[in-house]
């Protein structure tokens, strides 16, 4: 594995894209980044004591009725300029940028395939399933939510993604493999993507 190597997994809620992340960083005996952003991120605006649930709802606030792109008006790296009314989106950048210059890591979500579009060893992926898969993940780890409950969390994860990065969540073109864990294992989804970005590095 290369110096730097930056995977990044964006995931349909209820596909096993937590897990699949976990063991790749555990794979390159790195860290996988998800949550934590998001502490850095308040901590940096200086709202750490807050509790997750109020972290969460700031790092996903947009402009109501939001029908433009954030990314309209942003310069190449993506989080310079930022609406007043939310500096969360400019402070995870941030944080995702200083990682990634440091070392290798996975980040989960939090637009970091772009964020990341300029550092040479950063691979996308996107994950999937279909809603039966995702019902029956749901029963087991996700407090037994409805596939609706699962489907608003995946829309308020689209709006958010198209809003700040001007592409489409979930947009064939914007990743390196997308893959449908109602067909593969979570362990088997893991050694694809590692095995394709071996070999991407060997070429």
């Amino acid at each position: 594995m290369k110096e730097r190597t930056l995977i990044t997994i964006s995931r349909q809620y209820g596909s096993g894209g937590k897990e699949i992340a976990e063991l790749l960083a555990k794979k390159m005996e790195t860290r996988c980044y998800d949550r934590q952003i998001l502490y850095l991120a308040a901590e940096k605006l200086g709202n750490s004591d807050l509790d997750m649930d109020t972290i969460l709802d700031m790092s996903y606030k947009m402009p109501d009725n939001s029908m433009g792109s954030f990314m309209e008006g942003v310069n190449s790296l993506g989080y310079e300029t930022i609406p007043s009314y939310n500096k969360m989106y400019r402070e995870q950048a941030k944080v995702i940028r200083k990682i990634a210059e440091k070392e290798s890591a996975v980040f989960l979500g939090r637009c970091a395939d772009v964020v990341l579009k300029d550092f040479p060893e950063c691979y996308n992926f996107f994950i999937y399933a279909d809603a039966e898969f995702r019902k029956e993940r749901a029963k087991e780890f996700y407090g037994n939510k409805s596939i609706k409950e699962l489907e608003k969390e995946n829309k308020t994860r689209e709006r958010y993604y198209n809003y700040y990065t001007g592409q489409k969540w979930g947009e064939p073109l914007n990743y390196d493999l997308m893959i449908n864990t109602s067909r593969f294992s979570i362990q088997k989804a893991a050694d694809l993507i590692w095995d394709y970005v071996m070999s991407s590095q060997a070429e």
